[in-house]
């Protein structure tokens, strides 16, 4: 057991005796939503997680810990602090050190559930390749995980306010396995559709499953990507959002907003603006996301 991980006594138990756990970001918690509405969600998508046949294990930081089953009262502690540091990689080694709040993102959530023996994590959406990365060279620390870290991620496809086309072409490079449940096209969080055909596609939690056990058992390191597309009634209008988008781009680059603070500008921005409509696309992409994930992980349990 490496001595930096705290593993809850539940979350432990179920991964010695072989049941589904789903790993799950405390970004969401302390980035992503305004308080109270991050415990609310973060609550229910661990009860949805639970409904569905599986443990959920929330990864955060904390007392120079990486805490993988985070308490009712740590996640409140999370949703309500105002400095909670969104570690990605680079700063887990800072955060642990110092015994800070951190609140890990895709790509820390990645290597925390891995030491710990987790296979199937559930979160919104990725990150990936920022739009203008030919000049800035801004890419997300997600997917330089994935290439290497055998933990499947159940998402909602990559974020739409990052390059999406460009993000597959980087997903294909490495070798990352891109498979949209039930749907022909690649989603883009908000919205079911982003322009773009997804590269493979399954339509059952068990072959999904199976696929993971095929690529790990041949020795092919590295994440799957699993999309899952928001329902017609959750989703938003590509146009539309790619509307906002734009706005919250310019507003960015103006207020000189850069590096780890960019996604948070930007999501809020577009909440504001579209009167929270994309913050309950937010909400309901996670839990949808979150029920295919512990159905996935049953699967592939068993």
């Amino acid at each position: 057991m490496n001595a930096h991980l705290h593993i809850n006594p539940e979350v432990e138990q179920a991964l010695r005796s072989n049941k589904p756990v789903v790993a799950l970001e405390s970004t969401i918690i302390s980035h992503g939503m305004p308080y109270p509405k991050n415990v609310e969600t973060a609550l229910s998508v661990e009860q949805i997680v639970r409904d569905h046949g599986a443990v959920p294990a929330t990864i955060g930081v904390m007392d120079g810990k990486c805490v993988v089953g985070m308490s009712r009262k740590q996640i409140e502690t999370f949703g309500k602090s105002k400095d909670v540091w969104k570690v990605s990689l680079r700063d887990l080694p800072y955060v642990v050190s110092q015994k800070l709040l951190g609140a890990t993102t895709v790509a820390a959530t990645m290597r925390i559930a891995s030491m710990s023996g987790i296979k199937i994590f559930v979160t919104g959406g990725i990150g990936g390749v920022h739009r203008g990365a030919e000049h800035t060279m801004d890419i997300s620390a997600d997917l330089t995980e994935m290439a290497q870290t055998d933990v499947a991620i159940v998402s909602a496809g990559v974020k739409s306010i990052l390059d999406i086309g460009l993000t597959l072409e980087y997903l294909e490079t490495f070798g990352i396995p891109v498979v949209t449940f039930g749907s022909d096209e690649f989603p883009s969080f908000y919205s079911r559709e982003s322009g773009f055909k997804s590269p493979l596609r399954l339509d059952d939690p068990a072959s999904i499953a199976e696929m993971l056990q095929a690529k790990w058992s041949m020795g092919l390191n590295g994440s799957v990507l699993i999309a899952n597309p928001l329902s017609k009634e959750a989703s938003i209008d590509r146009n539309e959002m790619e509307s906002h988008i734009q706005g919250a781009l310019t507003a960015a680059e103006h207020a000189g907003v850069s590096g780890k603070e960019v996604t948070p500008f930007l999501l809020k921005y577009i909440a504001d603006y579209t009167s929270g409509e994309s913050l309950e696309a937010n909400i309901a992409l996670i839990r949808s996301n979150a029920a295919l994930g512990a159905r996935i992980a049953s699967a592939y349990a068993d």
